[in-house]
């Protein structure tokens, strides 16, 4: 059985995290390195296992969070398909079972905005994990006034913090934002897209999805 700590000890997969975001920098992209995959892998985790799932199908969805951005070393678009013909080939030269690779590499195929769908549990909880990393640590460019809007949103955030609530079944995520630097407005034209996607990714878990900002419920 492969584990997530072969996944994250494997030299090539970090190289492939690594060199990925050094393409994603040089294109002006937040942080896409072992900080947001580390995270995201742990928070796909952590939801399944709060939802009740088997420990192992939880571990793939740790396994799927933590090499789910790898086909950004090719290209920013359709980043997500080739990654999971990469993680295709990775994971099968190591020797995973192949239900288990059929279900990593349809998560990691389907957490992409543009085209994603959640198409099974390990999919859902993806995309709920990623598109939730939103913290200003991911903004790279140091000077404030050189800001796009993607520097500005990420940066207002102070806190993000994504809630599975098992007795009420929501799936909460909770941004405290400095609202002196960008619209709560600005957060709608950059990301509404991605957090309609976490609706539907919570409904598939069978849960209702709520955005909290600043405590006040706006979706």
């Amino acid at each position: 059985m492969i584990t997530f700590d072969d996944i994250r000890n494997n030299k090539e997969i970090q190289t492939y995290i690594t060199k990925a975001d050094d393409s994603l920098y040089e294109l002006g992209y937040t942080e896409h390195s072992f900080a947001h995959v580390g995270k995201v892998a742990n928070q796909a985790h952590d939801i399944l296992s709060q939802l009740g799932y088997d420990a192992r199908t939880a571990e793939l969805a740790q396994i799927a969070g933590f090499i789910h951005d790898i086909g950004n070393v090719v290209n920013r678009v359709d980043h997500a398909q080739t990654g999971a013909i990469m993680a295709f080939r990775l994971l099968d030269k190591m020797g995973m079972d192949v239900d288990e690779i059929a279900t990593i590499i349809s998560a990691i195929g389907n957490h992409d905005e543009s085209t994603a769908i959640p198409v099974n549990a390990v999919a859902a909880a993806l995309i709920l994990a990623d598109k939730s990393d939103v913290r200003r640590t991911r903004v790279r460019n140091k000077v404030t006034s050189t800001f796009d809007i993607h520097d500005r949103v990420n940066y207002s955030v102070e806190s993000s913090n994504l809630i599975i609530d098992t007795e009420c079944n929501y799936a909460i995520l909770e941004l405290k934002i400095d609202t002196t630097t960008f619209k709560v407005m600005d957060y709608f034209e950059i990301f509404l897209g991605r957090m309609l996607l976490c609706r539907r990714a919570a409904e598939f878990l069978k849960l209702r999805f709520k955005l909290v900002i600043n405590g006040v419920e706006l979706l």
